[in-house]
């Protein structure tokens, strides 16, 4: 089966965890099965992301299926440092809402990918918590799609209560699969239950249908050729959701009822209701503490003494301590804090900053084995790198060498410089300047005997 998995959005509601690199689909916090392979990082050693989660739950299912990710440039990295090069990835080159998003990915699946036009495809989101039934639910939806049951098949979530963060489908019969009367805007909480009495059932955002479909609807409404032709027109594209170029204007639309456990965890709230332990990472709370959840990602401890309905998380980025019920209200304060990204996973490992002066940024970074950096250079600073774990080697100037705990390795401006990583290797970096910026960098084509 293949599966287009929607990962965009910024980290505001999951602060600090999360920024506007690292959203929250890539927070590790969800204890792997036993026989996965440890994370990385202390913290997360033996837990794994929404995305990670999703991606394994997927593969479960059917170790066949074609997964592709449509996403931002910005995610590029840490995507491929969670799960790997075998997934494939649409880029997104600015951000356009989820009908550009999902003409750009099908366009990508046929013309990149060679899946056929008469194939069919699942689109859904990259993070709701869910179980494999839900997957397996994916793959019958799947096969309605491809047997022509309808040109959209929808997923409709059996709702659990009167929820106002989602739209509602309300079906023509409450058999298990049905065509859709028609679908409803987010509700009041009275008129959320109106629509449950009458069988309807919540909109989570999963659909499936044949690339055909799709690639014709979007030559409807965009002058584009192919994949490539639509990815450079892309910043041109009217921002417009799915719903809105497609969904409203299709009358042959099928829903399938889906009774599993599906969440949304868009919030510290929500997110903490799926956490199956207390506690992530070093702390200790007394036995005073009642329905107390926290997430430390720091070197030092955390403590939490006589606490009721809190949640605690701490990063690089800050330190949050609030409410669980207050906590969905975050987003203002910390569109309000203007900070740089003191962490990030990158395709090769991942960077940690550890110090910030006027003149000088201090940084742990972390390679994977067999990984390397980009060949790069700097116009504006000078590099020293200190090796303190593992081994690899560094490229400088075209000149070779190998590197071990305890080497110290100069770069001054505009020179060029790599490192490759043999086992995990760790150092600390040094950039010393008077203008440290990321956009100080060039880079190179690496030629290796």
């Amino acid at each position: 089966m293949n599966i287009v998995l929607l990962s965009g959005g910024s980290g505001k509601r999951l602060w600090p965890l999360s920024n506007d690199i690292r959203s929250k689909q890539f927070i590790k916090i969800f204890r792997k099965p036993e026989n996965s392979v440890p994370m990385e990082t202390e913290y997360s050693r033996g837990y794994e992301s929404m995305v990670q989660r999703v991606y394994r739950q997927i593969k479960t299912v059917d170790k066949n299926a074609t997964v592709t990710i449509a996403t931002s440039k910005s995610q590029v990295s840490a995507i491929h440092n969670q799960l790997g090069g075998d997934v494939g990835i649409s880029v997104e080159p600015c951000r356009r809402d989820t009908f550009p998003a999902i003409a750009l990915a099908t366009a990508y699946l046929h013309d990149v990918q060679g899946v056929g036009l008469d194939e069919a495809v699942v689109v859904c989101p990259v993070d709701p918590y869910v179980h494999d039934d839900y997957f397996a639910a994916i793959q019958k939806l799947w096969e309605l799609a491809q047997a022509g049951t309808a040109n959209l098949v929808l997923m409709g979530i059996d709702p659990t209560y009167p929820s106002e963060k989602y739209g509602y489908i309300l079906p023509t019969s409450t058999d298990a699969v049905a065509k859709v009367d028609t679908f409803k805007e987010k509700p009041d909480a009275a008129t959320a239950q109106k629509y449950i009495d009458a069988g309807g059932l919540w909109n989570g955002g999963v659909f499936a249908y044949k690339l055909s479909y799709v690639l014709k609807r979007a030559h409807e409404l965009i002058d584009f050729t192919d994949y490539a032709d639509l990815f450079v027109k892309y910043d041109t594209m009217n921002k417009i959701s799915f719903d809105y170029a497609v969904v409203e204007h299709e009358k042959d639309i099928a829903v399938m009822r889906f009774a599993g456990d599906w969440k949304d965890l868009g919030t510290w709230n929500t997110l903490t209701e799926a956490m199956e332990e207390s506690a992530v990472g070093d702390v200790r709370m007394d036995a005073a503490c009642e329905n107390v959840h926290a997430i430390n990602e720091m070197g030092v401890p955390i403590l939490a003494m006589g606490l009721k309905n809190v949640v605690i998380s701490a990063s690089p980025e800050g330190i949050l301590v609030s409410d669980k019920n207050q906590s969905s209200y975050i987003k203002p304060y910390v569109d309000a804090i203007d900070q740089q990204i003191m962490f990030a996973e990158k395709s090769w490992g991942s960077f940690r900053v550890l110090d910030v002066e006027e003149d000088s940024m201090t940084i742990k970074v972390t390679l994977n084995p067999g990984h390397r950096m980009n060949y790069h250079s700097h116009e504006r600073r000078d590099e020293v790198w200190t090796v303190i774990s593992g081994r690899g080697r560094t490229i400088i100037d075209g000149m070779e060498q190998p590197v071990k705990p305890g080497d110290v390795v100069t770069m001054a401006a505009g020179c060029k410089h790599t490192v490759i990583a043999e086992t995990e290797l760790q150092l600390i970096e040094v950039q010393l300047g008077t203008d440290i910026s990321v956009s100080d960098k060039k880079k190179y084509e690496l030629k290796t005997t």
